[in-house]
């Protein structure tokens, strides 16, 4: 599991989901979809229409992958941090039941506010 504990040491950047629905696709259930996604230089994360999956990609060769699902109905609280003059990168932090706080950082090129609403839409 990525332990979101720990402070990133890599932002995540927009991606085309297309890119990587064929890693996701195996745990994605009838009628689940990929809405947006996100990736560093190996990992990734991946929100559906149910979920948020995070994806550890492990060890030298990359063959080890740990595929963590956040369901949405699990989230109590959330909060987004826009980018600021001097801090350029944005921030998602999730609050789940069972689990605790979350926490995502996003290049500035991440339109934060839209994925809020998408969350928002989801939980409220």
């Amino acid at each position: 599991m990525i332990d979101f504990s720990s402070p990133s040491v890599f932002k995540l950047n927009p991606c085309d989901p297309a890119t990587i629905y064929p890693q996701v696709a195996p745990l994605l259930i009838p009628g689940e979809q990929l809405v947006v996604a996100f990736r560093t230089t190996r990992d990734f994360v991946v929100f559906t229409n149910k979920r948020l999956i995070a994806v550890n990609v492990q060890g030298m060769t990359g063959k080890k992958v740990d595929f963590t699902s956040l369901p949405y109905n699990k989230i109590q609280a959330f909060s987004v941090e826009t980018a600021g003059s001097f801090d350029r990168d944005t921030e998602l932090e999730l609050w789940f039941s069972g689990l605790g706080k979350v926490r995502l950082e996003f290049k500035a090129n991440a339109d934060i506010r839209q994925l809020g609403q998408m969350i928002a839409g989801y939980v409220l």
